[in-house]
């Protein structure tokens, strides 16, 4: 049985206690943890623990432990227990996000949406099953009820989230985003024309949210207590309400529907070399960790098409990963340590968990990152074709991928189809990546273990 407390009582007496952690969060996969002193942080260590799949940002106050999902969520809870009492007392004051670190803030927006996204999705999928074949048509409405009603009030939601994220009181971002959703809109005129209900989608209740939290903060800086409590919230809804009824809608919708039309114009016009490039270079974002800046775009397709037709070929990384880390396996018979890595880490990387694979053996090995890349450009084009022939191959939620996404694939030609279409891409990938690896990923020797630490000093040097 699996004990999130002692894994992460573990994690935290190697990373220089309780009090040496300033601030605690997760992603989908990720314990994501700001120390005040890196040298009290033991890497090496806190890498070798049973349940921790790989560890970056060694060295660095930013430090991420790799988990999984499923796993991620319990021990994060564990750790803001234990450091619950220390880091009120030692974190640092906010500060403005700027750069990548404002894309993360946004991608961890929509992290917690994701149980439900997958759960909706999946429900969506079997509904669909269903559907088509006559099956159970006395269940079919409930389980597309069940499926939908989540994300008719996604809005809500994120307004939620982000107020919590950036600083604000949760329930008024959530009130303020609920204006998107809300029926009685289309009685308002903005720019000349009506709005629609849901207009401008998570976008808008994402900009709904920020502004609110944006007001609050000016107003309670300025309030005393009396007045505070009764004016603060009622400003903050009437002028973020008022400013998106009267522009964040209408700009948020034009952004939305720009990011729909244009997902389809690249993968119908350009699909195979979109895809090439999309699958080619997905492993460097998720080494850098900027590919959660993409969950905003994946949850605006999702909600306009009901399918994201990007994640399909950006999980083809992670089939090229795979097949590179196979021909690593093949190619270092000898190294029994080496070997045991990707034993241990094959089974999260099939199912699209790729940060063991990726930190534990191709980029440390330099030249095995590269030709994996290529792998997943291989099956990026493989699905990108299919998508220039007119057969679009999508994915209901975000979050799966590798295997794990089969149950949420749908398209325009129904799931049987994409499925098909997205186990040929996987097979693709998985050749290309064994293949370009086995043959270009080595210098000469390289099957030895000299042969192997002399590869890796040249490629890391």
């Amino acid at each position: 049985m699996r004990n999130d407390s002692a894994l992460a009582s573990a994690i935290l007496s190697l990373t220089g206690g309780p009090e040496n952690v300033t601030a605690v969060t997760h992603c989908l996969t990720r314990l994501r943890l700001t120390v005040a002193d890196p040298d009290a942080v033991d890497g090496d260590a806190l890498g070798a623990l049973p349940g921790v799949l790989g560890v970056i940002g060694k060295g660095g106050t930013a430090l991420q432990v790799v988990l999984g999902p499923g796993v991620v969520e319990g021990v994060t809870a564990e750790v803001e227990k234990q450091t619950r009492a220390t880091t009120s007392a030692t974190s640092p004051s906010p500060t403005k996000p700027t750069g990548p670190a404002a894309l993360r803030r946004v991608a961890n927006v929509f992290v917690p949406l994701i149980p439900a996204l997958i759960g909706c999705g999946v429900l969506a999928g079997l509904n669909g099953l269903l559907v088509n074949a006559g099956w159970l048509p006395g269940l079919t409405p409930a389980l597309a009820a069940i499926a939908s009603g989540f994300m008719a009030l996604i809005a809500v939601f994120v307004g939620y989230q982000a107020a919590k994220k950036f600083g604000g009181t949760p329930i008024l971002g959530g009130a303020v985003a609920a204006v998107v959703v809300h029926p009685g809109v289309e009685k308002v005129t903005a720019f000349g024309v009506h709005l629609s209900p849901g207009q401008g989608g998570v976008l808008g209740a994402l900009a709904a949210a920020l502004l609110a939290t944006r007001v609050e903060k000016w107003c309670r800086g300025r309030l005393p207590g009396a007045l505070d409590v009764l004016v603060t919230p009622t400003v903050t809804v009437l002028v973020a309400g008022l400013a998106t009824l009267y522009g964040l809608m209408y700009a948020a919708g034009v952004v939305a529907t720009a990011i729909g039309t244009g997902a389809n114009w690249l993968l119908t016009t350009t699909g195979a070399f979109a895809g090439l490039l999309l699958g080619g270079l997905f492993l460097p974002l998720v080494m850098l960790g900027l590919h959660q800046a993409l969950i905003p775009i994946h949850t605006t397709l999702i909600e306009q098409q009901g399918y994201t037709v990007l994640l399909p070929l950006l999980a083809m990384a992670g089939a090229g990963q795979v097949g590179g880390a196979l021909a690593v396996y093949v190619r270092l018979r000898h190294d029994t340590g080496m070997r045991t890595t990707i034993r241990s880490a094959l089974p999260a990387g099939l199912l699209g968990v790729g940060e063991p694979l990726i930190y534990g053996v191709s980029l440390p090995l330099g030249r095995p990152f590269a030709t994996a890349c290529a792998g997943g450009a291989a099956g990026g084009a493989f699905v990108g074709f299919f998508a220039m022939l007119g057969t679009k191959v999508g994915a209901t939620a975000i979050g799966p991928s590798g295997w794990a996404l089969f149950p949420l694939l749908t398209g325009n030609r129904g799931p049987g189809v994409a499925a098909a279409i997205y186990g040929g891409g996987l097979l693709t990938g998985y050749a290309v990546g064994f293949a370009a690896t086995y043959a270009f990923g080595f210098r000469r020797g390289a099957g030895t273990e000299a042969g192997r630490v002399e590869t890796r000093a040249r490629e890391t040097a």
